[in-house]
């Protein structure tokens, strides 16, 4: 095989000046497992943290290894890998807390759930909220690329896609979970519940609004059902309101609205008759 030579250099440059730009797809996917392991013995490959001391550990070497996973990006960021991997470390109580009221929330939300074990194992839906609020940790330290790798591992797993700039509250419910996107300036209030399919996407894309707020705003105890499309970031969604099904809104609704689609099924017989009227 002959392969030209000024390709193999300009692919040699790019190789060796852009791999120390960016951190490693791998080590961020590791990464997320390893936390969640350490989080939720649900997740745990095979290792019982038989001592505090043991657990003290495994935390420190996360941070360790946050801190390394980083280092291509240090040029990059507003504070130094050191400080992004502390700030996370003492971030961990507090999505920790996070994380089980979403599991809560599942619980108590879907009657085919059995245990708070059920959900955090086998959920998908928790572990996509999961895999958000970790990569939502490093979008606002201003972290490049290394939250959307996390994101983008929890989509290719769940066919859910949050973007980890959205702001998401407290008890979020996603329930079959796939097909669900969630942009990057979308707003979500507490106790929000979303079916398979749901879209909270912008009304255009054009690379000129990058800075404005593009998506909408779900404000609480809202649910969302399957298949709905919500576009726009002037639309809001008021509290304790419920959309239907395969709704198309890209207007805001007031609280306490009942939005559906009415569609129109028509049901007929399989037997087909004759001229006559005898069936044939």
């Amino acid at each position: 095989m002959s392969t030209d030579a000024a390709f193999i250099e300009k692919l040699y440059a790019v190789h060796h000046k852009e791999r120390s730009s960016f951190p490693s797809r791998p080590g961020a996917e590791r990464f997320l497992e390893t936390i969640l392991g350490v989080l939720f013995p649900h997740h745990t490959q095979d290792f019982e943290y038989r001592s505090r001391a043991e657990l003290v550990g495994a935390l420190s070497r996360v941070s360790r290894t946050l801190e390394e996973l980083l280092q291509p990006l240090a040029e990059r960021m507003d504070f130094t890998p050191a400080e992004v991997a502390g700030k996370f470390m003492e971030a961990l109580p507090t999505f920790y807390n996070l994380l089980w009221q979403d599991a809560q929330a599942i619980l108590a939300g879907d009657p085919a759930s059995e245990s708070l074990d059920e959900v955090i194992s086998a959920y998908p839906g928790f572990y996509a909220i999961a895999a958000y609020r970790i990569a939502h940790c490093f979008y606002q330290a201003r972290v490049p690329v290394f939250p959307r790798l996390i994101s983008e591992f929890a989509h290719r797993r769940t066919g859910v896609d949050i973007h980890p700039g959205a702001e998401i509250g407290e008890s979020f419910f996603i329930d079959h979970a796939t097909g669900i996107v969630i942009g990057e300036t979308t707003k979500i209030g507490n106790n929000v519940k979303l079916y398979q399919g749901v879209t909270l996407g912008a009304l255009s894309v054009t690379k000129d609004m990058s800075a404005t707020k593009r998506h909408p705003t779900i404000e609480d105890n809202v649910i969302i059902y399957s298949n709905a499309t919500i576009l726009g970031g002037e639309t809001v969604i008021g509290h304790d309101s419920i959309i239907g099904g395969n709704c198309w809104l890209t207007k805001s609704v007031e609280p306490y609205s009942m939005v559906y689609n009415q569609a129109e099924v028509t049901v007929r017989s399989q037997k087909f008759h004759d001229d006559t009227g005898g069936a044939t």
